[in-house]
């Protein structure tokens, strides 16, 4: 009867120290109670995890390098593949003519038969001299902004769709301040004979002697206000599908095809929000050999010159249905030659983290 009393104290005593079973719903890759997985009471980021696992290879200062590399040969791919249709988007917007698909095939076709067909590409010396640093920046910057937000936010992965928009805004204003005296330039090549300037030297020369200095800069201010809604819109468009992709698939990287698409996707966005700002910038910068010195001078003048000679349907969006099939290839060429070449570059050990990270 004492061992049974005894048994019975054991048995009350070990009840005590069971505790209930714990509500597993905040644990790591588990559900909250609204179907969301959850880790230490955070929603759980998706992310592709092969493109996640070489980056943490790689120490920041190397993932600059090769970010300024990977940026540097999609640039220049890019708008090596789309210039004959850059420059005929260029002579439309700097001219009073209506554009049309068959007045844009007449101007190909007349440049070809007048003066060749590598002179589709004229200027395009200009615009890798442009493109390269232009890229490495930009897209060095984006992943360098990301970083930065990235901390102050807490998220691990991505951003907040405010500092995504912000993040490639601040990409593409960085990376114009450091560059438009050669957008200017290849603006002017693009639109003038081969008589006129040259080369990229004897551009900056004649600029500089008849117009004078400042004329290097004439719209950059349109340029820098075109940026934040392009760059920004691009970038975060072009996130956003990569984070939905991720969810989606559960980790999957990307396919080449599926990157162009969502770069396609975001330079659609990018080019028709920011086209008009495209078309003051282009005018302003091509006044001094198109007769419109004194009528493009600032912003506000331009757009009324454009829309009181042309309408602003007519003037302020002209050439935008072409843009809208070069700019998906060119931003959807970029973005995917950019992953690529980062990707591969951040395979080699020689950027993998040493002992002095």
């Amino acid at each position: 009867m004492e061992l049974k009393m005894k048994d019975v104290e054991i048995l009350k005593s070990s009840e005590k120290l069971i505790s209930p079973v714990p509500n597993l719903g905040n644990a790591a890759g588990t559900q909250n109670t609204t179907g969301s997985p959850q880790k230490n009471g955070k929603d759980v980021e998706h992310f592709h995890h092969e493109e996640h696992y070489i980056n943490q290879k790689v120490p920041n200062h190397n993932k600059i390098i090769t970010s300024l590399v990977a940026g540097a040969v999609a640039g220049a791919v890019a708008k090596t593949v789309i210039a004959p249709l850059d420059r005929t988007k260029i002579n439309f917007q700097i001219s009073n003519k209506q554009f049309s698909a068959r007045e844009a095939g007449k101007f190909l076709k007349d440049t070809v038969i007048n003066e060749g067909i590598l002179r589709l590409w004229r200027g395009n010396s200009a615009t890798m001299a442009r493109i390269i640093p232009y890229a490495s920046i930009q897209y060095a910057a984006h992943e360098q902004y990301k970083r930065l937000f990235l901390k102050k936010s807490g998220q691990e992965k991505h951003l907040n769709k405010k500092l995504r928009f912000l993040a490639g805004s601040l990409a593409g204003v960085t990376s114009v301040s450091f560059t438009y005296p050669l957008d200017m330039v290849r603006a002017r090549m693009a639109v003038t004979l081969q008589c006129r300037y040259h080369n990229l030297r004897e551009v900056f020369t004649k600029i500089y002697r008849e117009e004078g200095l400042r004329t290097l800069y004439r719209g950059f201010t349109p340029t820098v206000l075109g940026s934040i809604p392009y760059s920004g819109t691009s970038f975060f468009t072009y996130e956003t599908l990569k984070k939905f992709h991720a969810e989606t698939t559960k980790g999957r990287d990307p396919t080449p095809v599926e990157r162009l698409c969502f770069g396609a996707v975001a330079g659609l966005f990018g080019q028709s929000i920011s086209y008009p700002l495209d078309i003051i910038r282009r005018r302003m910068q091509t006044a001094g050999v198109t007769g419109h010195s004194k009528d493009y001078v600032n912003i506000i003048g331009t757009f009324k010159s454009v829309v009181k000679e042309e309408g602003f349907r007519r003037g302020m969006y002209k050439g935008l249905s072409m843009n809208w099939i070069k700019g998906p290839i060119a931003v959807g060429v970029s973005f995917t030659v950019f992953d690529i070449t980062q990707r591969w570059l951040r395979k080699q050990a020689i950027f993998h983290i040493d002992d002095n990270d």
